[in-house]
């Protein structure tokens, strides 16, 4: 899953950039109003931490700009000021949660993990495929309770195939789910994620169809 934070406190950005990407989230950081409104316009993001005291465009305003381009995106809104009104003004705006500053990375990281499976329809932290399934807080994989080896590239694949289980996937929709700005990975790189990663799962009943020219599809094999 790809995040975006939209922090100026450098020190308190480069905190959470340790913490979520360590969970095996990938995620940018930008540091102004203006560049996150940017980003949000370019990119697609399966979750936003939003600060609001952002300089040059105010936080409410890139709430606002987002949520007018029909972004369904969940957004975590941050607050030094946690005031009644404040909140009612985000949550009005389309905010998802809001956390005040100073919190615990502990607390922020469930509330991401809530807010990115609500953003799914996902009732659990724990994604089944037949015998396959995915323990999202622990970012483990497993095949009849028998956990799966895998490389933490192969953990945002294989995140991303299953939310989407039985629907295509593009090769271009994987790199800007799995990449970072600055991030060199090739349509040529995705084609060997998956070929490890199909081989790792492949006998838990499921496979990765490939569609060619198009992409991917997670499959159940009929028994």
């Amino acid at each position: 899953m790809r995040l975006l934070i939209a922090e100026d406190d450098q020190v308190l950005a480069d905190g959470l950039l340790r913490s979520l990407r360590s969970a095996g989230y990938a995620v940018d950081q930008v540091g102004n109003g203006i560049d996150a409104d940017s980003a949000l316009a370019a990119h697609e993001f399966d979750l936003l931490i939003l600060d609001l005291g952002l300089p040059r465009l105010h936080g409410l305003e890139v709430l606002r700009r987002l949520r007018a381009r029909g972004s369904k995106a969940p957004v975590l809104v941050l607050t030094a000021a946690d005031s009644v009104e404040q909140r009612v003004q985000g949550l009005d705006l389309g905010a998802d949660d809001y956390m005040a500053k100073p919190f615990s990375l502990q607390e922020l990281e469930a509330r991401v993990r809530a807010l990115t499976r609500r953003g799914l329809g996902a009732a659990s932290n724990v994604i089944r495929h037949g015998p396959l399934s995915f323990d999202a807080t622990g970012r483990v994989a497993y095949i009849n309770e028998q956990m799966v080896e895998l490389s933490a590239r192969e953990i945002g694949l294989l995140e991303v195939l299953l939310q989407r289980a039985g629907r295509l996937v593009s090769k271009d929709q994987l790199v800007e789910r799995l990449c970072e700005w600055g991030d060199e990975v090739s349509n040529n790189a995705i084609e060997v994620y998956v070929h490890r990663l199909r081989k790792k799962i492949e006998q838990g009943n499921v496979r990765i169809a490939t569609v060619r020219g198009l992409g991917y599809c997670l499959e159940r094999i009929a028994a």
